[in-house]
């Protein structure tokens, strides 16, 4: 099933949140996504229907499986894609939100192609 590049920010965002705090609620996702509370309340809902997270009776959120899966790849394909374009001479602040819009839509061939290169190119 194809996720949409909403969903993949939510789960990334989450993932990143867990990190940061050791839990995810979803007023730390609206602020860091800097959306409304109503919108995390949908897309949470969406994630729940899909089995990509759980929330319990408090409202703490928890990454399933498939949910965290796809996190960890939005967010190693956002910190790789920054980190190249910093090297490339991008700005830090530009360069994040560049591996942002680019990270949804390259191909596995052409993100393997970049960790290839800038691994053949560490300095």
């Amino acid at each position: 099933m194809e996720i949409q590049k909403s969903s993949e920010d939510y789960l990334e965002t989450m993932l990143m949140m867990q990190k940061k705090h050791g839990f995810i609620r979803s007023i730390d996702v609206a602020e860091h996504l800097g959306v409304t509370k109503p919108s995390v309340s949908y897309a949470t809902k969406r994630l729940r229907e899909n089995g990509y997270i759980t929330m319990d009776k408090t409202g703490l959120i928890t990454l399933e499986p498939s949910g965290l899966a796809i996190a960890q790849e939005m967010l190693d394909r956002h910190r790789t894609l920054t980190d190249f374009l910093v090297r490339l001479g991008v700005d830090r602040d530009t360069a994040e939100t560049d591996a942002c819009k680019i990270e949804h839509d390259i191909s596995p061939q052409t993100f393997a192609a970049i960790c290839r290169h800038a691994q053949a190119h560490k300095d």
